[in-house]
């Protein structure tokens, strides 16, 4: 028995040297990295501190600023167990600096016993300037009449360059660009569900201090009403449909709750997809400012904004919003580009099926869906009226037909706007 725990002292007493010894020899000091890592700041702007460790773990980090005699701390952690990895948030708010440089101080202490037991020290230092006004902004372009699930535009000065402007609507964020001229440009969008007392359009521009400045510009919102849609769903269409999903939906074979996971789940997936696509919109017009093809001696089966509700076997199962308009042709029908872009998207995508989609440059993009047989790929660039691929019935189509929409930063539209060379010279063209 004592020669158990003499053994088992040992092995303890082994494990505190090697411990030791570690934290003693430990010479690996931590890692600091800041952003936004702009030269330039405003006291609201929100700094995320990100911090690292590999050896003993982090014990300590401080954030200093200094203008003249005076030295501020934004932040002092310590770290009550050893941190690996560590995030921290800090404002220049609190320090009440004048315009001005002024002197960024930040270290960072691990655990280990080096130096005397001080632990090893990285310390970064850099000279900012602080900047508290905000941008100015002149919106320049006039009569903005959109309609509720349309498009607007808006056009405006900046008096220096911004790190971001656009429109805000709602919680939404529209980018704009800069054209030629120097002036910004946007595109944004009246949501089809939102109240028309709540769409409140602004321009919103934030330099690169931070210091944003918000502009409001008149407007008329146009509401309208949207039809209501019944839809049902049978046995013949679950079992002719529902296989093609089943490498999306593993865990069951019950094609209803397929469709139900289809119909909702990957819609928003969808959804999540097309907005992140919208990011590698171009920053130039691609479109040659003429109206949208539409497809030639076609038939309307379906309009943007039909608000569905599906049955089965007499009983409600579904609610969904119909985002494009459908229209049918001959089976198998050759379907154009409706305008010059470049291919984005050209693969199977949920409830789409084969789907198309092409970037017109600054944010605007068409999405061809329930395609049999797509003709190009992605990265080529493609003339208006040039064949991208066929009518079909994949994804979710009940028959031969395409879905065509039309998307603004990822955010499905209206269509039909875009056909009317009327409408887009007045409320596009002119803004620019």
């Amino acid at each position: 028995m004592k020669k158990l725990v003499f053994g088992i002292i040992l092995l303890l007493a082994a494990i505190a040297a090697a411990c030791g010894y570690f934290f003693l020899t430990d010479t690996v000091k931590p890692t600091i990295a800041l952003s936004p890592q702009s030269d330039v700041a405003a006291p609201k702007r929100e700094f995320t501190l990100r911090l690292a460790d590999a050896g003993s773990g982090l014990k300590n980090a401080k954030v200093t600023v200094t203008q003249g005699d005076k030295q501020i701390t934004l932040l002092d952690q310590s770290y009550a167990t050893p941190v690996k990895d560590a995030e921290e948030k800090f404002t220049l708010e609190p320090a009440g600096l004048h315009d001005g440089t002024f002197g960024l101080t930040i270290t960072a202490t691990d655990r280990s016993l080096a130096n005397f037991g001080a632990g090893n020290t990285v310390r970064f230092e850099k000279t900012m300037t602080l900047d508290t006004t905000p941008p100015r902004v002149e919106v320049t372009s006039l009569a903005h009449n959109v309609r509720q699930g349309g498009v607007g535009a808006v056009s405006f000065q900046v008096n220096e360059e911004p790190e971001s402007a656009g429109v805000v609507v709602g919680k939404d964020f529209f980018p704009a660009y800069k054209m030629e001229n120097g002036r910004y440009f946007g595109l944004y969008v009246f949501p089809y569900d939102m109240d028309p007392k709540d769409f409140v359009p602004k321009v919103k521009v934030t330099d690169k201090a931070g210091n944003t400045a918000i502009a409001s510009f008149r407007y008329q919102a146009i509401p309208r009403k949207f039809r209501q849609d019944k839809i049902n769903i049978s046995d013949a269409f679950l079992e002719s449909k529902m296989p093609q999903y089943y490498d999306i939906v593993t865990d069951t074979r019950d094609n209803l709750q397929i469709y139900l996971r289809v119909n909702n789940d990957v819609r928003k997936q969808n959804a999540v997809f097309l907005r992140e696509l919208a990011l590698k919109s171009t920053p130039t017009m691609l479109w040659d400012k003429k109206a949208f093809l539409r497809l030639p001696n076609a038939a309307p089966k379906a309009g943007f904004g039909d608000h569905r509700t599906y049955y089965y076997q007499g009983k409600e199962i579904d609610q969904q919003t119909h985002m494009g308009v459908d229209l049918a042709s001959l089976e198998g029908a050759p379907v154009p580009a409706a305008n010059t872009g470049k291919v984005v998207f050209a693969g199977f995508l949920g409830i789409y099926g084969e789907t198309v989609i092409i970037d017109h440059g600054l944010g605007l993009q068409t999405l061809y869906a329930h395609l049999r047989r797509i003709d190009v790929k992605v990265g080529q660039e493609i003339k208006k009226g040039e064949i991208l691929g066929r009518t079909g019935v994949s994804g979710l189509a009940g028959g031969d037909h395409l879905h065509f929409g039309v998307l603004v930063f990822g955010e499905e539209t209206s269509p039909i706007e875009w056909w009317d060379q009327h409408w887009i010279d007045d409320n596009i063209l002119n803004k620019l």
